[in-house]
């Protein structure tokens, strides 16, 4: 009989699913209500009521027991708290500093008449006699062996690198009686064109190079030679030009006849 009870129980107890809200509200209504006096049943009933009476009470006694114990013992669930990640703040200047430009230094300044004016391609002074522009340098001189009655002027021309194209030109001013008495050069006559020409006033001795031919880099000499007349004359008025062409470009030099001491 006690094994069946208790087979029962654990079936009842088992398939029960307690309401546990309704036994909560029933046990807080019977602690603050009064206490209800139950009348005695009387005894005289059969033993299987009573035996199916206390096993209905004790599975309620013992199921409601295990329910409120589960209920007292499950703790309630923590809440979760979240803190928000705080953001660095950004410190911001108010008036923000403006990049400085980077300085420039400022042209200098230029006083008047400092600067130096650019130097001719040539120097035009007859009386030094001497020029020199690019490949060319040139010395005019009057010769050491001239006399009242005769007269030689020479030309020392040098060149650094050959020319392609060469016309020598020296200017005699006629002071009366002056009269062509013969040129020479050291390069080859035949390479050369020669005239010599009176014109305004002038006596012009003139050499130029042949097309197709070249004048080698180095010292070359022309000299232009002429009769006085009867009175000493001066090479104040005379002077020369050159105008040369090679590789490197054009250039021109021109000067005087300076006397030979």
């Amino acid at each position: 009989m006690n094994e069946e009870i208790d087979r029962r129980l654990r079936e009842a107890a088992e398939a029960h699913r307690p309401d546990r809200a309704r036994m909560l509200a029933r046990v807080q209504r019977g602690m603050a209500g009064p206490a209800v006096r139950h009348r005695a049943r009387p005894f005289a009933r059969s033993g299987t009521r009573v035996a199916l009476a206390g096993l209905a009470a004790a599975g309620i006694l013992a199921t409601g027991g295990l329910a409120v114990a589960a209920i007292v013992a499950t703790p309630s669930p923590s809440p979760t708290v979240t803190t928000p990640a705080t953001p660095s703040p950004t410190v911001s200047s108010p008036h923000p500093t403006p990049a400085r430009p980077t300085p420039v230094a400022p042209a200098p300044a230029t006083t008047p008449g400092s600067a130096r004016p650019t130097p001719p391609a040539t120097s035009p002074s007859p009386a030094a006699g001497e020029s020199q522009n690019g490949p060319l340098w040139s010395a005019g001189s009057l010769d050491p062996k001239s006399t009242v009655y005769w007269t030689g002027s020479n030309l020392v021309l040098k060149t650094t690198q050959p020319l392609t194209s060469l016309t020598v030109e020296m200017r005699i001013v006629q002071t009366g009686g002056v009269k062509n008495t013969g040129t020479w050069q050291t390069l080859p006559s035949g390479d050369f064109t020669v005239t010599v020409q009176e014109a305004g006033g002038t006596l012009v001795y003139r050499w130029v190079l042949k097309p197709g031919l070249t004048v080698p880099a180095g010292s070359h000499e022309f000299a232009a030679q002429f009769n006085n007349g009867t009175s000493v004359r001066s090479a104040a008025g005379d002077g020369y030009r050159v105008d040369g062409q090679g590789s490197g470009g054009s250039a021109s030099v021109r000067g005087g006849f300076v006397p030979t001491r």
